[in-house]
C-alpha cells in the first residue's frame, strides 16, 4: 500500500500542470465515490452530504455554502462524466501548454470554473424558465474549466489542426465554434444547468486568450492568491553540535598546564618567604602533586 501511495506522490510530482489536476479531479472522485458508499452502508444519506462540495442554484443556499464555487470543479457525476472531461483535458491541456504557462493553466481552469458557476446561478436565478427547478438544482463538474481551456486555446491558434475519428481533421476554431453552439441549442433541455456553466467557461477562455494578447492576464489575481496561500515553510536548521577538534583539545590542556603552573609558583613563593608551616593543607598537596609530575 505504501508503494502505491510512493508511486502516485512521484506521478504526481513529475506530470505537468494537466496532468495534476486529472489526478486532483480522479483522486476527489474516488474519495467522495467511497464516503458514498460508506454512507449508504449505514443507511445514511451521501448524496445530501455531497451537496456541500456541489454549487447550489439557489442563492440563499449558496450564501451558507460559498466554498461550493470552487469545490464543484473537481466533482462529477460518474465515471462516464468524469472520463470525458479528463480526456478533453489531456488532449487540450497539452496544446494550451504549448501556447501559455503551466501559471496560466492552473489560473485558467479555475476562472472558468468561477465564471460557469456564476452565469449558472445568474441564469437561474433570473430566467423565469428556471424557478420551478432552482430550489433543487445543483452543478458539478470540470466541464466550464474544460471549456475555458479549450477556447483559449482557439483563440490563440484558430489555424491549429486537429484529428478525430471518424471525422478526419478539423481546425481547432471550429471545434470550439460548435461546443459553444451545442451549449447555446441545449440551454434548455435536461442538463440545462451544465451547458449554461460551459458557456460561461468558453467566456472566460476567451476574455483570458484575448485579454493576454492586449497585455491583460485575467488569471493574475487568481495565481497572486494561490501563491499566497502557498506558504512554502523554510526548512529548520539543525541544532549544531559543536565538536572539539585537536586544536581545541590542545587549547584547552595548554590552558590547564599554564593554571596549573602559576598556582605552583605562587605556592613556592610563598614557600620562600614565609616557611613551609605557613602553607595550607591543599597547597601542601599541590605542591607534592606538581614533585611527582
Amino acid at each position: 500500500m505504501g508503494s502505491f501511495i510512493n508511486d502516485l506522490k512521484s506521478g504526481f510530482n513529475r506530470g505537468n500542470i494537466y496532468i495534476q489536476f486529472i489526478y486532483i479531479n480522479v483522486g476527489v472522485f474516488v474519495v467522495t465515490s467511497l464516503l458514498g458508499i460508506l454512507w449508504m452502508l449505514f443507511n445514511r444519506d451521501g448524496a445530501f452530504v455531497l451537496q456541500y462540495l456541489e454549487l447550489p442554484a439557489w442563492t440563499e443556499r449558496f450564501i451558507r455554502q460559498p466554498w461550493s464555487l470552487f469545490t464543484y470543479m473537481f466533482m462529477h457525476a460518474g465515471v462516464l462524466h468524469l472520463l470525458f472531461n479528463m480526456l478533453w483535458l489531456y488532449w487540450f491541456g497539452q496544446m494550451f501548454l504549448s501556447l501559455f504557462s503551466a501559471k496560466h493553466f492552473r489560473g485558467l481552469y479555475l476562472l472558468g470554473g468561477i465564471c460557469g458557476g456564476l452565469l449558472y446561478m445568474l441564469a437561474y436565478n433570473v430566467f423565469p424558465y428556471f424557478s420551478g427547478s432552482m430550489y433543487y438544482s445543483y452543478l458539478l463538474g470540470a466541464s466550464a474549466s474544460v471549456l475555458a481551456i479549450v477556447v483559449a486555446t482557439a483563440v490563440r491558434a484558430p489555424e491549429y489542426q486537429v484529428n478525430f475519428m471518424f471525422i478526419g481533421t478539423v481546425r481547432l476554431k471550429y471545434v470550439a465554434l460548435f461546443m459553444v453552439l451545442t451549449d447555446l441549442m441545449f440551454m434548455t433541455s435536461g442538463n440545462a444547468g451544465g451547458h449554461i456553466a460551459h458557456l460561461g467557461g468558453a467566456l472566460a477562455g476567451w476574455w483570458f486568450a484575448s485579454g493576454l494578447s492586449r497585455g491583460h492576464d485575467a488569471t493574475a489575481w487568481i495565481n497572486k492568491c494561490l501563491d499566497g496561500l502557498t506558504i512554502r515553510r523554510k526548512p529548520k536548521r539543525p541544532k549544531m553540535e559543536v565538536h572539539y577538534g585537536d586544536k581545541a583539545k590542545d587549547y584547552d590542556y595548554n590552558a590547564r598546564k599554564k593554571e596549573q603552573s602559576e598556582e605552583v609558583d605562587r605556592i613556592l613563593d610563598k614557600l620562600k618567604k614565609s616557611g613551609y608551616n605557613s602553607l595550607t593543607t591543599e597547597e601542601k598537596k599541590k605542591l607534592f602533586d606538581a614533585s611527582k609530575r
